[in-house]
C-alpha cells in the first residue's frame, strides 16, 4: 500500500531501542563524558531536531539568482568602467556581507578600501545583509571599528551605481556581482578557498563555480592565486599578507596596556612564560576542536605554564586558562609579549595570527600544509602535524626554553617580518585597480 511510513526508534542498525536500553546508555556516558557531555549531546539532538539538516535557505537573495540567470544568458558580458579621463579619480564598488567587530577579513578589506581613498579614489560599500538590521546599524559598526573607512556605506537591495569596478568579495556576493547592469570592470577579492567552508553539496558547487565567472580575482596571498588559475583557469593575482608593526612590535621600553581582563605588562615587568591561543569555535577552519585536544594534552605537560585563549569566551574549558575575549591590536600585542609560543591552526588559508604573533617575538605553532608554507614563508614557524600529542610537544619544547633563549628566539622571530607591512601591500593593491580599470578603457 502506498504511503508514509515512520521508522521506529533505533539506536543503529534498525534496531529498536527501549526505554532501558537508553537509561543503560546514559549511565555509560554521564561515566565517559559527564554530566556536560551528555548535555551537550542532548541539546545537539534537540537542535537537529528542531532544524534537521537541510531545511536552511541558501545564503543568496532570490534577486542574486535572477540576476545571474539574466547575465548567463547574456553570455555573462559586463559593462565597462565609466567614461573618464585617463588619471581621473575611480569609483570602487565593494559588496560584502555586514561585518562584526573583530572580522579579520573585513579588516583586510577596509585596509584596501582606506587605501584607494588615501590615493584620491571614491569607494562605495554595498552590504548584503539577510538578516534585516538596519543599514545605520551597520554604518555604525564601521565608522567605529574603522575609522579610517569614509567610504558611502549603501543597501546592496537598492541595486549597485555605474562605477569603475565592482569588487565580489565572498561567494554570495559573487552572484549579486555577475547580476549587476552596473558598469565597472568585475574583480574578486578572494580571502580563502571558500568551498571548503561547507560540507559537499550545494553551498560547496555554488561557491566553487563563482570562480568560473570571469572576474579578475585578487587573492590573499599566493596560494590562492595559484590554485585558482591552476584548477579555475580564473585570472588572479596575489598580494602577501602583512601585519600591523606598530601594534604587533618587540616595546623599545617598558608599557602597560590596559584590557577588560587586566593589565598586560610587556617583557621588562612580566617574564615571557605564557601560550597564546585564538578561540574561534564556530569557524570549522580554524580547527578549535584539535586545538583544545592539543592544548589540554600540553596542560598536563607543562601544568605551570600559564595559557590565554581570545576571541571567543568558552563556558569551560578542559584545561586552566585566561580567557580574554575580544581584545584590540594594541591589546593583542601587549598579550603576545608575555608568551613564548602561540597556537594558530588553519584548515585552508593562513589567517593574519601567525604574522602578528612573530612581529611581538612570539612563535607560531601552526599545522604543516602547503598553504601555511607558501603564504607565510617564514622559516621561525613551528609546524606539526595535526596530531594533539605533536601540538603540545611543540609547544612544551618552546616553552623548555632558558630565558635566555627565549629572548633570541622573540628577537629573531620579530626581526623575520619586519619588511612585511600593509602600506607596500596596500599601494601594490591600489595599482592593481588603477591598471585594470585603464586596461578597460583602451
Amino acid at each position: 500500500m502506498a504511503g508514509t511510513t515512520t521508522p521506529a526508534r533505533s539506536g543503529g542498525w534498525g534496531t529498536q531501542v527501549s526505554l532501558l536500553d537508553r537509561v543503560r546508555q546514559t549511565r555509560r556516558l554521564v561515566r565517559s563524558e559527564g554530566l556536560p557531555g551528555v548535555s551537550l549531546r542532548v541539546r545537539r539532538r534537540l537542535a537537529d531536531r528542531l532544524l534537521p539538516a537541510g531545511s536552511q535557505p541558501l545564503p543568496l537573495a532570490d534577486e542574486s539568482f535572477d540576476g545571474a540567470c539574466r547575465a548567463e544568458t547574456s553570455g555573462w558580458t559586463y559593462p565597462g568602467p565609466l567614461k573618464q579621463p585617463p588619471g581621473a579619480p575611480l569609483t570602487v564598488a565593494w559588496v560584502c556581507a555586514p561585518p562584526g567587530p573583530g572580522s579579520g577579513g573585513h579588516t583586510t578589506m577596509f585596509r584596501l578600501v582606506a587605501a584607494l581613498e588615501r590615493a584620491g579614489h571614491r569607494c562605495v560599500i554595498y552590504l548584503h545583509d539577510r538578516h534585516g538590521w538596519e543599514l545605520e546599524r551597520h554604518t555604525a559598526t564601521i565608522r567605529s571599528h574603522w575609522p579610517a573607512v569614509r567610504a558611502e556605506v549603501a543597501d546592496l537591495a537598492g541595486g549597485i551605481e555605474d562605477c569603475d569596478a565592482v569588487v565580489a568579495t565572498g561567494w554570495e556576493t559573487a552572484y549579486a556581482v555577475l547580476g549587476s547592469t552596473a558598469r565597472g570592470v568585475r574583480t574578486y577579492l578572494v580571502q580563502d578557498f571558500e568551498p571548503l567552508f561547507s560540507a559537499a553539496g550545494s553551498e560547496y558547487l555554488l561557491a566553487e563555480a563563482t570562480y568560473g565567472f570571469g572576474f579578475h580575482g585578487i587573492t590573499a596571498g599566493r596560494w590562492l592565486a595559484e590554485r585558482l588559475s591552476r584548477d579555475y583557469g580564473m585570472t588572479a593575482e596575489a598580494f602577501d599578507l602583512a601585519c600591523d608593526l606598530d601594534a604587533y612590535r618587540l616595546p623599545a621600553a617598558s608599557t602597560t596596556v590596559a584590557s577588560a581582563t587586566g593589565a598586560f605588562a610587556a617583557p621588562e615587568q612580566a617574564p615571557r612564560n605564557a601560550v597564546a591561543y585564538y578561540c574561534r569555535p564556530h569557524t570549522p577552519r580554524r580547527a578549535h576542536e584539535l586545538a583544545m585536544l592539543g592544548l589540554e594534552r600540553f596542560a598536563r605537560l607543562r601544568p605551570e605554564t600559564p595559557i590565554h585563549t581570545y576571541g571567543s569566551v568558552l563556558q569551560s574549558l578542559p584545561f586552566p586558562a585566561t580567557q580574554h575575549g575580544v581584545l584590540s591590536p594594541v591589546e593583542l600585542g601587549a598579550l603576545y609579549r608575555r608568551c613564548v609560543a602561540g597556537l594558530s591552526l588553519s584548515a585552508t588559508n593562513v589567517s593574519l595570527v601567525p604574522l602578528e604573533m612573530l612581529a611581538a617575538g612570539c612563535v607560531p605553532v601552526v599545522n604543516d600544509a602547503v598553504q601555511n608554507r607558501l603564504v607565510l614563508d617564514n622559516d621561525h614557524v613551528r609546524y606539526v602535524s595535526p596530531l594533539p600529542w605533536d601540538i603540545a610537544h611543540a609547544l612544551a619544547g618552546l616553552v623548555d626554553q632558558g630565558r635566555a633563549e627565549v629572548a633570541a628566539t622573540a628577537a629573531a622571530a620579530a626581526r623575520s617580518v619586519d619588511g612585511r607591512t600593509w602600506d607596500r601591500v596596500e599601494d601594490e593593491v591600489v595599482t592593481i585597480f588603477e591598471r585594470l580599470v585603464a586596461a578597460a578603457r583602451t
